[in-house]
């Protein structure tokens, strides 16, 4: 079953058009070790309609016994044995620690990376590749030549940034114009209803007067979101556990209890308001989320589908506000 009235965004001012929802391929190599259920999942994502999913060199390195590279070559095996390369749109990044020092945005590293990921992913061209990163190290337009170097090539199509601060992102758009090199198009920072200071104000500015589009990462809170963890029992013997705990609050919990009022509204999940809330908010382009099963997946997917009134955007704001307290915590 596809869906073909699914809406597409434009991504910046670039060609790439992209569903409402991106699958976060952080999954693979790490909750999703088996090739089939990888398959699966993947199968399931771009036969609804949905046509991006993000990864990058270094998933799923923080597992004992892998190197980085795993949800990449679990991506690439599916591309080859499905044939749906024409019909999905792939994200990658370069610049964490690979280990043996490889790491960064120097030219060399970022060309070294692009072929590598091109291996693993088993296709020609990275239709979004984005440096994972900032690097203090590296001058931004060395950076942008080497990505310059990779779209010539017809290895790469459009470039993003990720973690990028305000004045960062400002300066390579810059430097990007006066020198005629790539641009950004767009960024992914860390926004959820939970974490809203590390994206909202200068750098939702900068992103909006540039028009570079916004694909989120932890979009759901590593699942605090979904509601499934409301007491320190609800984290035992998780995979996220440890990821989650910082949520255990009050104002975490004020938040659910919204949620909870929503989604009870609307007949809908709270992990499927959480992402509406994001889809509502004119600055984001689609949010990445990760899932390890059809039905948890679907769930997701359904996101696309609930529209949110001023009344419960106004609702979730509120109750995800800062006091002053919690905004010189936080």
């Amino acid at each position: 079953m596809q869906t073909k009235s699914l809406e597409k965004r434009k991504l910046g001012n670039s060609s790439l058009e992209v569903a409402p929802l991106i699958f976060g391929g952080n999954v693979f190599g790490w909750t999703v070790k088996d090739e089939k259920a990888a398959s699966e999942l993947l199968n399931h994502f771009v036969d609804r309609g949905f046509n991006m999913i993000d990864t990058a060199d270094v998933y799923s390195n923080w597992i004992p016994g892998n190197h980085g590279g795993e949800s990449e070559s679990m991506i690439g095996k599916w591309l080859k044995q499905s044939g749906k390369r024409d019909r999905v749109l792939i994200a990658t990044k370069s610049g964490l620690d690979m280990g043996n020092g490889r790491k960064g945005l120097s030219k060399k590293h970022i060309l070294q990376s692009a072929d590598e990921s091109l291996a693993r992913l088993q296709t020609d061209y990275i239709d979004l590749y984005q440096s994972h990163t900032e690097d203090k190290e590296t001058p931004l337009e060395e950076t942008l030549e080497a990505y310059a170097e990779l779209i010539k090539a017809g290895k790469v199509r459009v470039i993003g940034a990720s973690n990028f601060q305000p004045a960062t992102l400002q300066s390579a758009l810059k430097i990007g114009r006066e020198k005629n090199l790539p641009r950004y198009e767009s960024l992914q920072p860390e926004y959820n209803l939970y974490v809203r200071n590390k994206f909202e104000g200068e750098l939702e500015r900068v992103c909006g007067e540039n028009h570079v589009g916004v694909i989120p990462y932890f979009s759901l809170a590593s699942g605090f979101l979904t509601g499934k963890y409301r007491t320190e029992k609800d984290l035992e013997n998780r995979s996220r556990g440890s990821r989650v705990q910082k949520y255990l609050n009050p104002r975490g919990l004020r938040i659910l209890a919204a949620l909870d009022e929503v989604s009870k509204q609307l007949n809908a999940t709270l992990a499927q308001v959480s992402l509406a809330w994001l889809l509502a908010k004119p600055a984001i382009t689609a949010p990445i989320a990760s899932a390890t099963s059809v039905k948890q997946l679907d769930e997701l997917l359904g996101a696309a589908r609930v529209k949110l009134d001023s009344a419960a955007v106004q609702k979730l704001d509120q109750a995800s506000a800062y006091s002053e307290e919690e905004r010189n915590a936080a």
